[in-house]
């Protein structure tokens, strides 16, 4: 088999592969400044993977919008192993100060890890966190995650109960989404949420082939966003 080199297999992966429009969308793209918060999945925690650009599912887009806007400002917030409630208390803040016209969330995970996850309290603090930001102006996208328990990476009989706090998990992230007229991405539910090849070594985050495909369904929630007010 030839080597691999550069970025030839992430090039001819049907699932990395952005929807049509994402062009466009690129080009006419009304965001000039937006800002991630969240935990390690916001944070672009992520293994190499030969064939692959090692870059982060946010940064791809993000990389793609600069090209294209010099205007264009970008903050990621996100630290790994924080909980909902701590995302909100440490970065809401710097959220806001920055002043964000769209504002990506993925946080969570942490909270489904628990065997005391709660949804009722998830969604209230999901809710508080991104409620501030759309209230100042910004349009919103939460960002699912892929399908670990089902990946084989989790032994039973931990997959089944972890199947049990993430599918919920899920659901209500999108329904925060729709409330606050904002696009949940569709990871969880990928075709490949739970293919075992899309995760890194470490059997927890996404290798740089999982968030080749994270960028792509990022770019498929954005051409979901309605078109911002004031926007012509």
């Amino acid at each position: 088999m030839p080597r691999v080199t550069g970025y030839e297999l992430e090039d001819s992966d049907p699932h990395c592969r952005w929807p049509p429009g994402a062009a466009e969308l690129i080009e006419s793209a009304p965001w000039r400044r937006i800002v991630v918060l969240g935990d390690s999945v916001a944070a672009g925690i992520r293994e190499p993977l030969a064939g692959y650009r090692d870059l982060d599912g946010v940064g791809r887009v993000a990389q793609a919008l600069r090209a294209a806007h010099w205007s264009f400002r970008y903050r990621n917030l996100g630290v790994r192993d924080l909980r909902l409630a701590e995302i909100r208390d440490t970065q809401l803040c710097p959220a806001l100060e920055f002043e964000p016209d769209l504002v990506i969330v993925a946080g969570g995970g942490n909270d489904a890890m628990k065997r005391t996850f709660d949804e009722t309290r998830t969604r209230h603090e999901l809710t508080s966190t991104v409620a501030p930001l759309v209230a100042h102006g910004a349009q919103l996208i939460t960002v699912g995650l892929f399908d670990l328990a089902r990946s084989g990476h989790v032994p039973q009989p931990y997959a089944a109960s972890m199947a049990d706090r993430f599918d919920p998990l899920d659901s209500l992230t999108a329904l925060v989404a729709a409330e606050h007229f904002g696009v949940h991405t569709a990871n969880h539910r990928h075709p490949l949420a739970a293919d075992p090849s899309i995760f890194a070594s470490d059997r927890v985050h996404a290798n740089a082939r999982g968030h080749a495909i994270a960028a792509a369904t990022l770019v498929e929630a954005l051409l979901k966003l309605p078109e911002p007010s004031g926007s012509e």
